[in-house]
Order: structure tokens, then C-alpha cells, then sequence
């Protein structure tokens, strides 16, 4: 793992798995995604993990025009990186995923490194009166889907967005065979580090939110990648916080925001993204660690710069 003396704080606001009903504070507005992540990169994070939602009814979109909506306002306000998820929602076709990334062309962009089980059905038993009519299907229905993305699409990824457009990549590992995709993907000279490894913990089909899987996947990936690669991680939910803590204490980098927790404390809902991302702001620099800066980030990633972008 190629070590700092800065560590960067990644937040994801909106993502597409939360809906309106699970909390007020949840931007969906292409008004309220571009304030809450310049919020957030005022706050200190240096990269911003963005997912669009459809104004009308704040559901999940991977369309370019709503991505549109939103990210020149975050570009005019703050330096920091954007981030465009090739993920999206396990509801979207490869070509509807990719239609940020194709028409924007950002400095990084995620890139899930397998197909998964990806089970947020258990969140509907906590919403009482839901907002949307598409939200309880969509929720309940998590059960039953795959995110999937088999090695050819990660190969089109790589080629189309990667060699492309000179972005780099989010590598979002949920578990520990992952890293050895990424890994064949390395030998066959598709991407060039430094690697940005994102661990995803607590998710219902990934791996598990215990800190000794946290400290085995930093293990196998210092084997697979040795100073090569750039470590993060975090974990959903209740975990978010102490899973960045052990991240930071491991060498690696944070990730927070309404995306992975709409929470702030044991039963005390976040504000905004602002508020999680001061929260670990404060914890690191405790424990006597800086925060990265969007540039020093640029450089520790070697990123294109903001310039080469396409917005």
C-alpha cells in the first residue's frame, strides 16, 4: 500500500440505494446533490462520489441530462474531485450506467470489480409511510437482484472510459476475490497504478463488517499490489464510522456520506453530508492524521486534473 502523510476523505452523498422516505436530509434535487457536495467538500473532502437522482420523484437515474443538472454547479464551487459512479443501481442496463461517465468524462469514476448479492431489502421494515410509488418494489425487491457486472463488462469499463478518457478508477471491492480480478485485470495491462482500492464492507452479499476482514483484505491486497495501490474503505450503515477509523489507522484512506449511512450517531439521522464528513474530519485529526487536499489527492492518485474533464 503506497502510504501518506495526508489522508483523503471521500464523501458520497446521494448514492441509489436510500430513498426519500428513509430521511428528510437525503439530497434527490439536482439543487440539493450540488449543495450538499459542495457542503461536503467545504467541510473537507476531497473527492465527491456522485450517483444523479430524477428530480421528479428522487429515484435512482443514471441519465446524463440529470447529472447535468447538478455538476457544473459543484465544478464553479469547489476544487474537488468528482467521482462519477459507472454503478448505478442494479436496475440499469451497462449502457445506462455508463452515460455519466461517456458524456462527462470525469477525472474517476467507480468501477465494482464483480457481480454481487446486493441486499438492502431489510431497510423497508424501518420506513413507515413511503413517499413514492416506487420505492417499496424497489427496496423490497433488492432481494431478488444481482448487481452485475461479469469481467466483460469490466474490460469495457476499463477500455471505453479508462484508456478512453484517461480516467481513473474507484476499484469497489466487496469482497476479498475482487482484488484478484482487479489483479488479472493488472497483469493484462488494462489499468496502471496507483490502483484507488475502495474495500465495501456490511453489504447483505459482500463481505462482512468485521474489522479482521477489514485487516485480511489490506493483507491480500499488499500482496497482490504492494506499493502500487491507494486503500480505502468503509463500511454501511451503524459500521460507517469506526470501519473509516480503523482504515486510517491501517495506512488507508475514508469514505463517509448519505450513501452508505443516513446516520450520524445510534439513532440520530445526519443532517447532511457535511455533518459525517466533519465528524471524521475531527476524528482523524485526534488521532493526529492531516486531511488531503483535492490537489494533493490529484497527485496521490495521479488524476488528470479537473481541466481534462468534460463539464
Amino acid at each position: 500500500m503506497r502510504k501518506s502523510s495526508k489522508i483523503i476523505i471521500t464523501c458520497a452523498p446521494t448514492g441509489s440505494i436510500h430513498t426519500p422516505s428513509m430521511s428528510p436530509y437525503l439530497p434527490v434535487t439536482p439543487d440539493e446533490i450540488a449543495q450538499s457536495a459542495i457542503e461536503a467538500a467545504e467541510a473537507g473532502a476531497a473527492i465527491l462520489h456522485l450517483h444523479a437522482r430524477n428530480p421528479a420523484d428522487g429515484s435512482p437515474s443514471p441519465a446524463a441530462e440529470h447529472f447535468a443538472a447538478f455538476l457544473p454547479q459543484i465544478r464553479q464551487a469547489t476544487d474537488a474531485v468528482i467521482n462519477i459512479s459507472t454503478g448505478g443501481s442494479a436496475t440499469m442496463s451497462l449502457d445506462a450506467r455508463l452515460e455519466g461517465a461517456m458524456a462527462f468524462r470525469p477525472e474517476l469514476c467507480s468501477l465494482n470489480m464483480g457481480p454481487l448479492i446486493f441486499d438492502f431489502s431489510g431497510a423497508a421494515s424501518r420506513v413507515g409511510t413511503w413517499q413514492h410509488d416506487w420505492e417499496r418494489p424497489y427496496v423490497e425487491g433488492a432481494r431478488d437482484r444481482i448487481m452485475y457486472n461479469d469481467n466483460g463488462y469490466i474490460e469495457r469499463i476499463m477500455r471505453e472510459v479508462g484508456q478512453g478518457f484517461g480516467t481513473r478508477f474507484e476499484f469497489e471491492c466487496y469482497d476479498i476475490g475482487h482484488l484478484y480480478t482487479l489483479a488479472h485485470f493488472v497483469d493484462r495491462r488494462l489499468v496502471e497504478p496507483p490502483f484507488l482500492i475502495q474495500g465495501v464492507f456490511g453489504i447483505l452479499g459482500g463481505i462482512g463488517a468485521d474489522p479482521r476482514n477489514l485487516a485480511h483484505m489490506v493483507t491480500i491486497a499488499d500482496r497482490l499490489f504492494g506499493d502500487d495501490y491507494v486503500f480505502s474503505a468503509f463500511a454501511a450503515g451503524r459500521h460507517q464510522m469506526n470501519f473509516c477509523t480503523q482504515s486510517a489507522l491501517l495506512g488507508g484512506n475514508v469514505r463517509v456520506g448519505l450513501e452508505d449511512s443516513l446516520f450520524i450517531g445510534r439513532g440520530q439521522l445526519a443532517r447532511s453530508n457535511a455533518d459525517q464528513v466533519f465528524k471524521i474530519r475531527v476524528m482523524l485529526e485526534e488521532l493526529g492524521l492531516a486531511v488531503a487536499t483535492p490537489d494533493e489527492a490529484r497527485a496521490m492518485l495521479s488524476l488528470k486534473g479537473a481541466d481534462a474533464t468534460a463539464f
